[in-house]
């Protein structure tokens, strides 16, 4: 792994994505940023792990089977919430697929998704390809084709957006902790395994700050 993260298909003109280590983390070269002002959580009550993602993004997919089981592991009063992110306007469909899929409780696709993708080469970058897609799923057609225009998964992508922009992510995959903390493989030693790790630290560090 290098410091370019997702390079989007040429074909159809998707923008490199480039991790670009803020000057703080290139300076002390810490596995992880720590964020001044903090966030706000949008899950009261739990310490809230947010990861960055691209579908087009090879890190994110290969990393995905490794963030699933963590997340089948992880303490009680911790929540992972999966953000999409968009580098440009051609990605907003598939910001929009997540947060379809969520609607319809059909996150079960979430990871096929990945591999539609990366491993059978799938050209699911628009919504007529994307919709067909969950079409042969299984997913009734015509309801995730409402849902996925819908005012709900609009808001949910504009959200996504502003997390982004509010977080500074440059690249993909980016993991917060706690609204307190940043890490990626990068951060941690150009390791997935490394940046799973150190949120497993962080956390701990969050809820004794909470106390």
């Amino acid at each position: 792994m290098n410091s370019t993260f997702t390079r989007a298909l040429a074909a159809l003109a998707l923008a490199a994505s480039t991790f670009l280590m803020p000057a703080a983390h290139a300076q002390s070269g810490q596995p992880y940023l720590e964020l001044n002002p903090p966030m706000p959580s949008d899950t009261p009550g739990k310490i809230e792990v947010l990861e960055f993602f691209a579908y087009t993004c090879p890190h994110c997919a290969a990393m995905e089977p490794m963030l699933e089981e963590w997340e089948k592991k992880a303490p009680q009063d911790v929540q992972l919430k999966r953000v999409p992110i968009a580098f440009n306007a051609s990605m907003q469909p598939l910001q929009q697929m997540f947060y379809a899929l969520a609607a319809m409780n059909r996150l079960d696709l979430h990871p096929k998704v990945f591999l539609a993708i990366h491993n059978e080469k799938k050209r699911l970058f628009d919504k007529k390809a994307l919709v067909q897609w969950a079409a042969d799923q299984g997913v009734d057609k015509t309801q995730f084709e409402s849902v996925f225009d819908s005012f709900s998964v609009q808001s949910q992508v504009q959200r996504a957006n502003q997390l982004a922009q509010a977080y500074r992510v440059e690249g993909t995959p980016s993991l917060s902790v706690g609204g307190k903390y940043l890490t990626s493989p990068v951060m941690a030693g150009n390791s997935y395994a490394g940046a799973i790790q150190e949120v497993d630290k962080l956390i701990p560090m969050v809820r004794n700050a909470a106390k």
